[in-house]
């Protein structure tokens, strides 16, 4: 029966036809807590991934697939996107995007470029300036995450070039960050298989970051993480560990044991692929989601039953995660049909959250209104 399962599950990841396609049918599918409301922010933005947030209410978009970068405007802030442009087409998987000082940041999977002056072209963008482009040009693990942090340094991550292998260079499976003119190249921190999400926690600058545990240990290891980075040098346990006590069966040794490692803060639950984080910083909502982390679990494929398919709240506690909970859920259906799948979260000024769904391409919006849902 779960093989059966799993053979209907891949043919809805392939064939969207398969499942709900139009915006409204999927809204009508989701969940959300009690006075909260889900919206489309903006649509047609095939395969829409990693946000950045400009100025004048400009959300830029990143994309994996579709080789394209687009930005969005809701410039009567009525809480719905009214412009459409395309800033870059035919990229290298541009999936991480950042912005600053009217300059909107991409990463490929094997440079990081750069737009000036953005805001101010949107119609007609100006052409990339590259500021590094020695990352590694494989495809697998490839895309990147790409944020701004509060030293004002360009963060992404460097994936594995496979599901579990020793990486030949340093630069696999790491944490980087760099200025914002491409010097100061440094690793941060190793052993890390694939990050697509990260944010910095407000009460104390601590960098968070989600990672993708490896495939084929069966349908419940191991876990995908959330981890801590602390200091320069430090490893999380790729390929030798995962999730802070489980050793690889193939990569493990005597001189390559858990405890040498980083442990995990929070585990989820396998194969979910913990995507795009976000700590909630806003005032619309109530006081209980304060500091709290929102995460995007994209979704499971290697798994006999499907899991995931859902945006969870992470609620921290002294600075530490202490539980988590269902905040979005609905984007997999009771018979494993796929509607979407959720990849990254991201604050605008007015409290509300956008998540953007590289299934469907599609933004959403969630707000809070209390009682007058």
């Amino acid at each position: 029966m779960h093989i059966i399962k799993a053979i209907l599950f891949a043919l809805f990841l392939i064939n969207p036809c398969l499942a709900f396609t139009q915006p409204s049918d999927i809204l009508q599918q989701l969940h959300v807590p009690a006075g909260f409301t889900l919206s489309i922010f903006a649509d047609n933005l095939p395969n829409a991934r990693s946000l950045a947030l400009g100025d004048n209410g400009v959300v830029f978009v990143g994309t994996a697939t579709e080789n394209t970068v687009y930005a969005v405007q809701d410039i009567n802030n009525d809480g719905v996107a009214d412009q459409h442009y395309v800033i870059a087409s035919h990229l290298n998987s541009p999936n991480g995007v950042a912005y600053k000082n009217d300059t909107l940041y991409v990463a490929e999977i094997n440079r990081i470029i750069r737009f000036d002056q953005i805001t101010q072209q949107l119609a007609n963008p100006p052409k990339p300036v590259v500021i590094y482009d020695q990352l590694p040009s494989d495809e697998h693990h490839g895309w990147k995450y790409l944020r701004f942090g509060p030293d004002n340094k360009l963060y992404t991550a460097v994936g594995s070039p496979c599901n579990v292998c020793e990486p030949e260079k340093p630069i696999y499976s790491s944490l980087v960050r760099l200025n914002p003119d491409g010097s100061g190249f440094e690793i941060l921190a190793r052993g890390i298989r694939s990050s697509v999400g990260f944010d910095w926690q407000p009460e104390t600058n601590a960098l968070f970051f989600t990672e993708n545990g490896r495939d084929y240990m069966g349908d419940d290891l191991p876990p995908d993480e959330l981890n801590q980075w602390a200091t320069v040098g430090q490893h999380f346990g790729f390929p030798y560990c995962h999730g802070g006590d489980i050793p690889d069966p193939e990569f493990a040794s005597a001189d390559k044991m858990c405890s040498q490692f980083t442990a995990p803060v929070w585990k989820f639950k396998a194969h979910v692929a913990v995507l795009g984080m976000r700590f909630y910083r806003g005032n619309q909502f109530p006081i209980e989601f304060k500091n709290q982390l929102f995460v995007a679990q994209h979704g499971s494929w290697n798994r006999s039953i499907p899991i995931g398919y859902q945006v969870v709240l992470v609620k921290f506690s002294q600075g530490q995660p202490v539980s988590e909970q269902v905040f979005i859920d609905g984007w997999l259906t009771r018979d494993y049909k796929v509607l979407g799948r959720p990849v990254d979260v991201l604050e605008m000024p007015d409290g509300s959250l956008l998540i953007s769904d590289d299934r469907l391409g599609v933004i959403y919006r969630v707000a809070y209104i209390g009682n007058h849902v």
